[in-house]
């Protein structure tokens, strides 16, 4: 007996991974269509996939993409209607006719429409691991409150999902810690003395993954990975002394869930993000996601390093960070984030070195301080505080 097609809305379609959801969904076409796409400036790439895909709604963040949108669309004779701005975004992401949101913005801005298919009860795919990490627990009360289906589509948490027991009221009982892998990104042998030499190209060069490029400059200093561990914290419900991080170069081991009896389970793949996006869009199935099989007899050895050597610390000294606003207070969460987009953005615009990107983010979380937010009002104010404060700092470096 066929169903009824599930309906996505995909926010931020024209980034790496809102791109591979419509490569899956594509492969899918009995299963799944597309309802509404986002996107902040690619005008042409939105015009190409609502051509391809024929969603309701195409939603530009600002007017002038917007209606640039709205142009070529209607000398198309394309029937997808555009819209623009954040309040239209929240509304394809909680409208009534939606069954699935994959939440693929970059950054804190992508907290609201997250908030919003949460508060409507959507399945919530969530790749945006700043929702979770600024949001924290009013982000996870929205979710409760609004009856959504939280999945993580980061491959490390899905692994660690897919790891996990089925019932999370065991949980607690039967786990002992949660491993994160990390690949070590493009600069995991290079001597940290020559760090302030790098530039953004470099730093966007990463071994295994294809990524945008603010992401690959956190991978390249690990503070993907210090955003990851505070984001299995909250999605896990485990202690910060349950998550531990080893670096894993070959990337075919996602994460790991260690148990009392010292057993491991552990989720193994390709480094293709098509693959967590099908498990995320079909769980509790499985479908074909198009990424390529592991092939265990041409696989070179897997090999595994710990953090806690003087020449990774002095690499990646911003892993350590995670544990430490984790044990701060509420919000502190939220100031990392903020100081850490802006020192990304800076560094890539060649205003500080790519060494200065900790002390921006480690000054400000000296100077910002938190009242634990009760909501995303409170959120957003402590964002923007956070953010001028880096900015402060990232000027002062810069000069």
């Amino acid at each position: 007996m066929s169903h009824p097609k599930k309906r996505v809305t995909i926010l931020g379609s024209t980034g790496s991974v809102g791109s591979n959801t419509l490569d899956v969904l594509a492969r899918h076409p009995d299963r799944f269509e597309v309802f509404a796409l986002t996107a902040s400036t690619q005008v042409e790439l939105m015009v190409k996939q609502c051509m391809q895909f024929k969603p309701v709604f195409a939603v530009m963040a600002s007017e002038e993409h917007g209606k640039a949108v709205e142009g070529q669309l209607r000398n198309m004779d394309c029937k997808t209607r555009a819209m623009w701005g954040a309040a239209a975004i929240d509304t394809v992401a909680s409208h009534e006719q939606v069954d699935i949101v994959m939440a693929a913005i970059v950054g804190a801005v992508g907290l609201a429409a997250c908030l919003a298919a949460a508060r409507a009860g959507k399945r919530l795919l969530l790749a945006n691991k700043e929702a979770r990490v600024v949001g924290g627990q009013v982000f996870l009360d929205a979710v409760n409150r609004g009856g959504a289906t939280l999945l993580p589509i980061d491959s490390e948490h899905s692994a660690i999902f897919q790891s996990l027991p089925d019932d999370p009221a065991t949980w607690a009982q039967r786990v002992d810690k949660i491993i994160l892998t990390a690949s070590g990104g493009p600069f995991r042998t290079r001597d940290p003395a020559t760090l302030r030499d790098v530039t953004p190209e470099q730093a966007c060069a990463h071994p295994n993954w294809v990524m945008g490029r603010k992401i690959s400059v956190d991978s390249a200093t690990m503070m993907n990975k210090a955003l990851e561990v505070i984001e299995a914290r909250f999605l896990f419900g485990v202690t910060p002394e349950q998550l531990e991080v080893v670096i894993h170069p070959q990337s075919v081991i996602h994460s790991m869930v260690q148990y009392k009896d010292r057993s491991v389970v552990a989720q193994l793949g390709t480094p293709d993000m098509r693959g967590p996006i099908a498990y995320g869009l079909s769980w509790p199935d499985r479908m074909a996601s198009g990424a390529a099989a592991l092939d265990f007899s041409a696989m070179a050895d897997m090999t595994f390093e710990s953090f806690d050597t003087p020449s990774h610390q002095a690499r990646f000294a911003g892993l350590a960070l995670a544990w430490q606003v984790l044990r701060a207070p509420p919000g502190t969460c939220a100031v990392l984030n903020a100081a850490n987009e802006i020192a990304v953005a800076a560094f890539l615009d060649q205003r500080i070195r790519f060494d200065q990107i900790h002390h921006v983010n480690t000054e400000t979380l000296a100077t910002v301080l938190t009242v634990a937010p009760q909501s995303l009002d409170d959120l957003l104010a402590l964002d923007a505080l956070s953010r001028a404060a880096a900015a402060s700092v990232a000027r002062r470096m810069g000069r």
